[in-house]
């Protein structure tokens, strides 16, 4: 297919112009699919890539430069560009295939399980959430004696502080915790 004259350089109306874009369509629709038909071995993929391809022209025609390059040269990129979408999103669409492919679906048996579990740690989570709420060396020091079973005085040792610190910091960190323990359910989400 011969390159438009210079007269035809002028794109950029074609998204709004049906006439305009029905020659230009004409002019490359064989170059397009050919193009396509490459880089894709489904006809119908092809098929719509191609369209695709054309709609894109629709959007993207008023950008179109000559300067810059050929017509046929701009529509192989906007048909690269629509091609690499493409492939994206077949490469996002296997990755969601695979990862469900890898789960069995629950039975309502399953469900139940899961969601009797679920209430039952929902102290732990609760008592978790409280935790977070305390500075990290406290929280360090209510984990080494609530958790790993040490003394205040071991746990103190630990940690560098004098053992009436650790104390303090043990009372202040137990009142916290009850604190936050006693909101409402709702706040705590």
């Amino acid at each position: 297919m011969s390159e438009p004259s210079r007269a035809d350089d002028d794109i950029s109306g074609i998204g709004a112009d049906p006439v305009a874009f029905e020659v230009f369509y004409r002019r490359h629709l064989e170059a397009v699919g050919r193009f396509v038909a490459r880089r894709v071995d489904d006809p119908h993929l092809a098929a719509d890539l191609t369209a695709d391809v054309f709609l894109a022209v629709i959007e993207s025609a008023a950008g179109y430069r000559p300067d810059r390059g050929s017509q046929i040269g701009w529509l192989y990129g906007v048909a690269r560009n629509v091609i690499g979408d493409e492939r994206r999103r077949a490469a996002q669409r296997l990755r969601v295939t695979g990862r469900l492919a890898g789960r069995r679906d629950l039975g309502p048996d399953d469900i139940a399980r899961i969601e009797e579990r679920i209430d039952a740690e929902s102290a732990a989570r609760r008592t978790h959430r409280a935790l977070s709420e305390l500075p990290e060396g406290t929280r360090t020091l209510v984990e080494l004696v609530a958790v790993d079973g040490l003394t205040v005085a071991e746990a103190a040792t630990v940690l560098g502080v004098s053992p009436v610190a650790a104390r303090v910091r043990l009372h202040r960190a137990r009142r916290v915790v009850r604190a936050v323990l006693a909101r409402p359910v709702t706040t705590l989400a």
